[in-house]
C-alpha cells in the first residue's frame, strides 16, 4: 500500500518526519528495519509562491497599455506636448493616439 510521507532532511543526512501524520505512519505501519522505495521531489516554498503571484497581480493591475499609469496632470502635459509637436510636424491625430 502506498503512503505519502513528508520528510525533512537534517544536516547529518537523516530524514525525519515533517508532520505528525507521517510520524504515525512510520511508527504504526512500517516495521523497524523495513526497506522503503520512494521517489522524492522537493515542494515549492508556499510563502514565496504567494508573494510572487501577488506581485504579478499588482503589476497587472497597475499596468495599462494605453498609458493609464500616469496622473491626469501628467496626461495634460503629454497631450500638450503632442499638440506642440503636431504644430511643427503635422499628423496631430497619430501623435495624440501615441501619447
Amino acid at each position: 500500500m502506498a503512503h505519502e510521507l513528508q520528510l525533512i532532511k537534517q544536516s547529518s543526512g537523516i530524514l525525519i518526519p515533517a508532520t505528525p501524520e507521517t510520524s504515525d505512519i512510520l511508527q504504526s505501519k512500517i516495521k523497524l528495519g523495513a526497506v522503503l522505495v520512494a521517489e522524492f521531489r522537493q515542494v515549492r516554498n508556499p510563502a514565496f509562491h504567494r508573494r510572487f503571484f501577488a506581485l504579478l497581480n499588482l503589476g497587472f493591475e497597475y499596468w495599462e497599455p494605453t498609458g493609464g499609469a500616469i496622473s491626469a496632470n501628467e496626461r495634460k502635459l503629454v497631450n500638450g506636448y503632442a499638440k506642440f509637436l503636431a504644430a511643427y510636424g503635422g499628423n496631430e491625430g497619430a501623435l495624440l493616439d501615441a501619447a
